[in-house]
């Protein structure tokens, strides 16, 4: 059984990392939705709205009346997967996340010349993915839902009108739920058991960044998001198929997860063409290559189990990686500006660990959007993107009796709105 708890019983951390999400790895990148409009190109070096908390914290000291921006996107992810093969049968599956919503919250005061204040809530990390209880992979993928909530207080300071800084401590909260199936020792293939892993844990991490207005059209930011590190506390419980035969369904144990997510670095620069006409290009960098492997404990394991489950280990081997966009604003009048974007993004996986709960390669994705600003104090933000990946390959328990192979092609759509309103 030891193979069986070892690709089954996955920590959280795994699940984090999906497709279907708009960066890299397990990243989230609708924090903005103004900024959802030109692909996040120019995020750290453009202070729309009080969404710069996180984009640039340094970009609070160019608002120049205290306001609060509010919205949500929401993700609509398709998976076309064929080839499957599995050993113990089981249908192809596809179209495992349900449509997604992302929340945000901003809110900047400037309190002088040069001082601003401001705070953030806003979703950096999470995913839900759902395959059927008779995928083909299920041994290897069944059920993750994760969400990293953050909450920050964030100061700026303007030197003068050309460079100013800012600096926010997060506060983050990670939950986290996974399930997999495991195959009955007796009848492999039929009358499954299953796992079903749950923690959570708070931790601090930190944002800082620089603005600087280099020419009266030029500005230039960098923007430095911490790693934050994470001991999540649960629960690993068992119900079902050999668990029921050996007298454990039912059962749960004390389980434990040290998790890192990555620091990145984002630069960005923003030009002016004139009175209508703005571009932006962008650069992000991830240290994903944080995440070589996960080890998840498992406390109280009966001895039957001890060997398969008191302690799983599986390797990930991420690598670093960068991120690209470029995009253009267009002032259209006085009440609207329309936005487009084009981004490429890398991906942190590698084709030796790649597993159906991590199906994802390189992608690119196109965005617009568009600014109306119906009133003087009340901006309405709009943004759609689409975004397509490389096709990959699953080659999961080659040779043995959870052999699993796919072809995964993935795409998603992320519709987003939002409101600021100037006091």
């Amino acid at each position: 059984m030891k193979k069986v708890m070892l690709k089954t019983t996955l920590s959280i951390a795994v699940t984090l990392a999906s497709t279907q999400l708009f960066a890299s790895g397990f990243a989230i990148n609708e924090t903005s939705i103004s900024g959802m409009g030109t692909g996040f190109a120019g995020r750290s070096s453009s202070a729309d709205d009080a969404s710069t908390v996180y984009g640039n914290p340094a970009g609070m000291s160019r608002l120049k009346s205290a306001q609060a921006t509010v919205g949500a996107a929401v993700i609509d992810a398709k998976t076309d997967i064929s080839q499957s093969r599995a050993a113990l049968g089981g249908k192809e599956g596809g179209d495992m996340v349900p449509m997604t919503t992302v929340p945000m919250g901003y809110y900047v005061q400037p309190i002088d010349d040069h001082w601003a204040f401001g705070v953030g809530f806003y979703v950096p990390f999470g995913l839900i993915t759902d395959y059927h209880s008779d995928f083909a992979g299920r041994y290897h993928a069944n059920k993750s839902k994760v969400s990293v909530i953050t909450f920050q207080p964030t100061v700026s300071y303007a030197f003068n009108d050309v460079v100013s800084i800012g600096f926010g401590p997060t506060i983050n909260r990670i939950d986290g739920e996974l399930s997999s199936m495991v195959p009955n020792a007796f009848t492999p293939g039929t009358n499954d058991g299953k796992v079903k892993i749950n923690g959570n844990d708070t931790a601090i991490g930190f944002n800082a960044g620089i603005l600087v207005q280099a020419t009266p059209t030029t500005s230039l930011g960098l923007t430095y998001h911490s790693k934050v590190d994470y001991h999540l506390d649960g629960d690993t419980k068992v119900t079902g198929g050999t668990f029921s035969l050996l007298g454990l369904s039912g059962h749960s144990y004390d389980a434990s997860l040290d998790l890192d997510t990555p620091e990145s670095v984002d630069f960005s620069i923003t030009q002016k063409l004139g009175d209508d006409w703005t571009v932006y290009a962008g650069s992000t960098w991830t240290r994903w290559s944080r995440l070589q492997d996960i080890t998840v404990e498992n406390k109280g394991v009966p001895a039957l189990l001890s060997g398969s489950l008191s302690t799983i280990t599986e390797e990930q081997n991420w690598h670093d990686t960068w991120a690209h966009a470029i995009g253009a604003a267009y002032q259209l009048n006085k009440e609207v500006v329309l936005r487009a974007g084009y981004s490429v993004d890398q991906s942190p996986t590698n084709n030796v660990d790649r597993s159906p709960r991590i199906p994802t390669g390189d992608r690119q994705a196109v965005s617009f959007g568009v600014g109306w600003t119906p009133v003087s104090n009340i901006t309405l933000d709009f943004a759609y993107s689409y975004l397509w990946e490389e096709s990959v390959k699953i080659n999961e328990g080659a040779g043995t009796a959870l052999a699993y192979s796919s072809k995964y092609k993935n795409s998603a759509s992320g519709f987003g709105t939002s409101l600021t309103y100037r006091f």
